[in-house]
């Protein structure tokens, strides 16, 4: 009886009591700042859908309004020409091997350090001459919005400004952070400015890094020879697209596997 009257008068120490305050504290503040963040993220992704969907729109106008001009000028005997292509897609095609200093200086200034690389280039006097000086190194074009949001989704790494790292881009909280101030706020943003060659292509096309591409599926045709004799180098035009799309892998090993586990399943019911 005494040994019990003891144990029911001994207290809790001060600094217990503290610790037990501080660590409810902590919890409430952050379920109250996990609550805040889920509601923002909440009216952010609603705000990402509506721009997704107005650049999805504009471009189906784009497009409808081109058509319209090619039968117009089809019904009237006439000629259509689209207007001039304003941005390029480059990848270089060679590496190191009996590179000259000048062409190895321009492709350093194209941001083309290594093979496969690829980039998206504004088209002016200056850019036009600089791709014609290395032009045996590379081959380029003219890509669809497809091609781009492919490359960005599939092979989009961005630049840090203070550790100048390559990080992927995984949240489109990474691209508000960076380009924010220019209006550029989700991936289709970044993606509408560097199709469009917007206002800011420079600073969003500086925030992304250099595409690193694979060596094409069924490999290269000739690389010493230019693409209109044949080979590999040059102006591909709107062909450009179908080449970078066979040097960004599209299905992963497993996938493969599956599909040729099943493709060999449907020859075996055949039989």
């Amino acid at each position: 009886i005494l040994l019990e009257a003891r144990m029911s008068d001994k207290v809790c120490p001060e600094s217990l009591k503290k610790f037990e305050e501080r660590k409810a504290k902590a919890a409430e503040a952050a379920a109250k700042k996990a609550q805040e963040e889920k509601a923002e993220l909440e009216k952010k992704a609603a705000e990402y859908k509506a721009r997704g969907e107005k650049w999805y729109k504009l471009h189906l106008q784009q497009k409808k309004e081109e058509v319209d001009l090619l039968r117009k000028a089809r019904s009237e005997g006439k000629i259509y020409v689209p207007p001039e292509a304003k941005v390029a897609l480059v990848v270089r095609i060679r590496g190191i091997n009996n590179l000259a200093p000048k062409p190895k200086k321009v492709l350093q200034l194209l941001r083309l350090r290594q093979l496969h690389n690829a980039v998206l280039i504004k088209l002016n006097k200056a850019t036009i001459k600089m791709m014609q000086m290395v032009e045996p190194y590379i081959t380029y074009g003219y890509p669809t919005k497809e091609i781009i949001a492919k490359l960005i989704y599939k092979r989009g790494f961005f630049k840090q400004d203070v550790s100048k790292s390559r990080i992927p881009i995984q949240d489109n909280k990474q691209i508000e952070a960076q380009l924010g101030k220019f209006g550029i706020i989700c991936v289709e943003d970044l993606i509408q400015e560097l199709y469009s060659c917007g206002p800011h292509f420079k600073e969003a096309n500086n925030f992304v890094w250099p595409f690193k591409l694979t060596t094409p599926r069924g490999g290269y045709s000739n690389k010493r020879h230019s693409y209109m004799q044949g080979g590999d180098w040059g102006n591909r035009e709107e062909y450009i697209n179908t080449f970078v799309s066979k040097m960004i892998q599209n299905e992963s090993f497993l996938e493969s596997l599956l599909f040729n586990q099943n493709t060999h399943n449907k020859h075996q019911k055949k039989k």
